[in-house]
């Protein structure tokens, strides 16, 4: 039986969504729309809300106002609650919540009790499934006779073969080392788009959600801050927070010089003062503002200290990352970039030039997004 059986993604939409635990704000006025089929992982620290957003989509949690609505039937709202097992769902758990007392084979078919497929159609999609996670040597194992990422399997696979059209995520890959965890994900990402479902999936882990989702949405203390797809949000971060959180190599405080072209500024380094730098900006500035420039790694490159480009710098640190050398280089008094790639060596102590590119840098006010 293919896996994808039957195509159900659904629409997910939420509306003002606002979620208080006694004197704690968790969500605050998140408003979102998930087209079908979309895999949308929402990112953020801990205490940004993601959770509790995951855990109310599923009804696992009612909220304390706004809507829900899935596949444009409301379930949750003022009036209406529909609990988790009346709304179509599936969900993988960071603990794997498997039945302890079920092998294998049966903790998969348990999510098919109400299924109206024949018992014959339900044994072949468990077989399957069972094939397309690697697991089927452990069909007749119980969940305690399994390793961390064997359990993640079945979960996996139990979250398939209930051909739900909405599939959750609560960080299952955070309990797997790293190269389970890699492997897990690019088994999570091409089996449940195979199926069609939406997916809401849930991550700390800026590089995981830039690896899984067709859109990411990032979090912080409750409030839905930036929601485009990956490559906007590594491109154009709403905010310093955004920007932080999904990877900068380094943060330095810059006087702004002057505009030199549509969202484009030039400013001035305080360790580098005759040294000019372009970088991207989403909001106006004026010259003479002080603000703080953020530095991509992937906007960094390094010379020999002889070339006339860049700014001086000092490697502090190096180390061989399979395809080539990470450094961490200092500029200026103290200030650091860290995981400068470069294909060559360089070693510790070594002078170099440090050149950026405008395209990776980004001008921005330091307080927003706290």
């Amino acid at each position: 039986m293919s896996l994808k059986s039957r195509d159900r993604a659904v629409s997910v939409s939420l509306q003002h969504l606002h979620k208080d635990f006694a004197d704690k704000v968790a969500l605050e006025d998140v408003s979102l729309e998930i087209e079908p089929g979309t895999f949308l992982v929402l990112l953020g620290p801990s205490g940004s809300g993601k959770t509790t957003l995951l855990r109310c989509l599923a009804g696992i949690e009612r909220p304390t106002s706004g809507v829900i609505a899935i596949g444009g039937e409301v379930v949750a709202s003022a009036r209406a609650f529909v609990p988790p097992e009346r709304r179509g769902l599936a969900m993988v758990f960071q603990d794997y919540a498997l039945w302890p007392h079920l092998t294998v084979r049966k903790n998969i078919a348990f999510s098919m009790t109400t299924s109206s497929l024949a018992k014959s159609q339900r044994n072949d999609r468990v077989d399957d499934l069972l094939a397309r996670v690697g697991i089927a040597p452990l069909a007749e194992r119980f969940p305690n006779q399994l390793s961390g990422g064997e359990q993640q399997r079945v979960a996996l696979a139990r979250a398939l073969a209930a051909d739900a059209g909405l599939i959750l995520f609560d960080e299952p890959l955070s309990n797997l080392d790293a190269d389970r965890r890699d492997q897990l994900r690019i088994e999570i990402a091409t089996l449940t788009r195979a199926t069609g479902a939406t997916v809401v999936y849930i991550t700390h882990d800026q590089s995981e959600a830039f690896a899984l989702a067709d859109r990411v949405g990032v979090l912080n203390k409750g409030r839905l801050i930036q929601i485009d797809t990956p490559e906007a949000i590594y491109r154009k971060p709403a905010n310093a927070f955004v920007a932080r959180f999904t990877g900068v190599a380094g943060e330095f405080p810059v006087t702004v010089v002057e505009a030199c072209g549509p969202h484009h500024y030039e400013v001035a380094l305080p360790f580098a003062p005759d040294e000019r730098l372009e970088a991207l900006a989403l909001e106006r500035f004026d010259p003479g503002d002080a603000m703080s420039l953020f530095v991509r790694a992937a906007g960094v490159s390094l010379m020999l200290a002889g070339n006339s480009r860049g700014v001086h710098g000092t490697i502090v640190d190096v180390a061989f990352n399979g395809r080539g050398y990470e450094h961490v280089v200092r500029v200026g008094d103290g200030a650091t970039l860290s995981k400068i790639f470069a294909p060559t060596r360089f070693d510790r102590g070594c002078r170099v030039k440090v050149c950026f590119d405008a395209s990776s840098c980004f001008v921005m006010d330091p307080t927003k997004g706290k």
